[in-house]
């Protein structure tokens, strides 16, 4: 691309990662910059094509701006996705209330803006561009500001004044003192009913919020809670938690590792409603365990790692005709589609074990134990992809991820079978574990089989791992997946903040307590201000790398959190 191409790429061009923040309502969710652009939005379902996607270098953007030029805050209300831009201007300061209307309603997004003068009038632009289908279509706007365009429809009150520019513009001034509301639906079908009254709107959603996101006593009560709002803003009706909102937002530049992460991987689902038993925060466990055990009543030994958020098949991966965020490619689906991956079934046997143990697990989630339980006793010996999506092999960590799902519901003879045949051929020469009979390297996921119980915690080959692990694959705090290579750890790649956190608990697990702590405080640094976390993190530049947020980031902080409190 040789020049700007919207009106997104003049004037709302791509930030740093640490610069975004997320408004979601469960169903969806908007990505929010720092000059007020909602820059990415798939409606209505998170999978489906965007709305907003300049953030990927597409048309489609919805932003309110100071006129005058400004300095960027902002933060989350407390225990909820209700963002709260806040612009400190050379005229006084701008405030501009974000959020997706709580809980979502499948089909429909009322996406709520209330700009605030709090010193001084509030003079802003107001650009609302919707553009459907990664922006193939424009709505035509009439007069009312309602229009509909590639099966969506659209209605936007509070701007009678709107003049027709690049989508519907508006320059606004708030008096001192006082507030102006903006309010976009946008729907699968006609808008017939009443627009929502502003204010009803933001008590319901705020009420809604606060019945939703409990209090919680950890070591980091803030973050904890905050993470655990993440986790809900990104879950649906049907229990599903999507991994990220996002798409294509690249862990390395220009190295082709872009992927789609806007589905439900059974892993990531488990790891949430682990880390919600371990705060006593039980509902998100249960969607958890409705979601997990809905596809293994459905699909059993066949089960896939990621599902859509209302289960269905994830589609392959293709390419859009966009640009891409800087240094990274436009791509939707995932080809995850196509792999089996062993560990999961495991996963979902600790998720299991967890409800049981709250007395939470009802028949449908006993018939679905029953069937992970089948399913790893028929498939543990078959090669699979692993935690980390690469060939298939026999990956230590998913067999023996399996023998702790199966020793947690009570099968410990069956998990020491799979213990030792795994030992056999996955023991390293120094005595620790390897990730596979033909690779010797550690690997992060390692860490996991005595945190999850597959073997004791003073194990000696726990034990030894957790050494070596430590000593070979982390760096000033951070830790890395495996050594790809003869490279340095982080010109390979970002350090993995899952495995940060693992190493944190696994290190609490021996009971070294002050140095869990320093794992974790770390770890949980690396965020930007709205405190969300992406997968990986670039040490060297200080930077976010990959889909935002990444769930199982905030599920293992949540965890960490929990569990270091004890």
């Amino acid at each position: 691309m040789n020049g700007p191409r919207t009106a997104g790429d003049r004037f709302y061009p791509p930030q740093v990662l640490r610069e975004y923040a997320l408004i979601a309502d469960g169903e969806r969710g908007a990505v929010v910059g720092p000059r007020g652009e909602f820059c990415w939005m798939c409606a209505p379902r998170w999978d489906d094509d965007a709305v907003f996607a300049s953030m990927i270098g597409g048309p489609g953007i919805y932003a309110v701006t100071p006129r005058a030029r400004f300095v960027w805050g902002g933060a989350y209300e407390p225990g909820t996705l209700i963002w709260r831009s806040r612009w400190v201007t050379v005229d006084g300061i701008v405030e501009c209330r974000e959020a997706l209307a709580f809980p979502g309603e499948p089909g429909r997004a009322v996406l709520l803006r209330r700009i605030l003068a709090r010193d001084g009038d509030a003079r802003v632009r107001v650009v609302c561009d919707p553009r459907p289908g990664f922006g193939a279509v424009r709505p035509d706007f009439r007069g009312a500001w309602e229009a509909d365009a590639g099966g969506l429809w659209f209605r936007w009150t509070g701007a009678p004044g709107a003049t027709p520019g690049d989508g519907l513009e508006l320059d606004l001034t708030v008096p001192a003192g006082d507030h102006h509301d903006l309010v976009l639906e946008i729907a699968d079908r006609p808008l017939r009913e009443a627009a929502p009254d502003p204010g009803r709107a933001w008590r319901d959603t705020e009420r809604a919020w606060e019945r939703a996101v409990p209090r919680l006593r950890t070591v980091a009560d803030r973050d904890a809670r905050h993470a655990y709002a993440v986790m809900r803003g990104l879950t649906g009706a049907d229990g599903g938690m999507v991994a990220a909102a996002t798409t294509s937002l690249p862990e390395r530049s220009e190295a082709g590792r872009d992927y789609d992460y806007r589905y439900v991987w059974i892993r990531d689902q488990c790891f949430a409603g682990v880390a919600a038993s371990a705060a006593g925060a039980l509902p998100l466990l249960d969607d958890a365990v409705r979601f997990v055990g809905a596809r293994l009543l459905e699909d059993g030994p066949r089960l896939k790692p990621a599902y859509t958020s209302t289960g269905g098949a994830v589609p392959g991966q293709r390419p859009l005709d966009l640009p891409g965020y800087p240094g990274g490619y436009d791509r939707v689906g995932n080809r995850v589609t196509e792999q089996f991956q062993l560990d999961a079934f495991g996963d979902a046997l600790l998720l299991f074990a967890e409800a049981d143990r709250h007395g939470r697990l009802d028949g449908d989630g006993r018939r679905a134990l029953r069937a992970a339980a089948d399913a790893v006793r028929a498939r543990w010996r078959e090669p699979d992809a692993g935690v980390w999506e690469l060939d298939d092999r026999r990956w230590t960590h998913s067999a023996l991820n399996c023998a702790a799902g199966l020793r947690a519901v009570g099968e410990a003879e069956a998990a020491d079978a799979i213990v030792a045949e795994t030992a056999s051929h996955a023991t390293h020469p120094t005595g620790r574990w390897q990730r596979s009979p033909g690779d010797p390297r550690l690997d992060g996921a390692l860490l996991l089989p005595a945190i999850r119980g597959a073997v004791p915690p003073d194990d000696p080959r726990a034990l030894r791992t957790l050494e070596d692990y430590i000593a070979q694959l982390t760096d000033d705090g951070y830790a890395y997946r495996f050594r790809h290579d003869d490279r340095p750890l982080g010109e390979a790649e970002g350090a993995f903040l899952l495995c940060g956190f693992l190493v944190a608990l696994a290190t609490h697990q021996q009971g070294n307590v002050p140095a869990a702590l320093r794992w974790f405080e770390r770890n949980r640094s690396a965020c930007g201000p709205a405190g969300l976390f992406s997968e990986e993190y670039d040490v060297e530049q200080r930077q976010m790398r990959g889909n935002l947020p990444q769930a199982f980031v905030h599920a293992l902080l949540l965890e960490c959190a929990a569990r270091l409190n004890g």
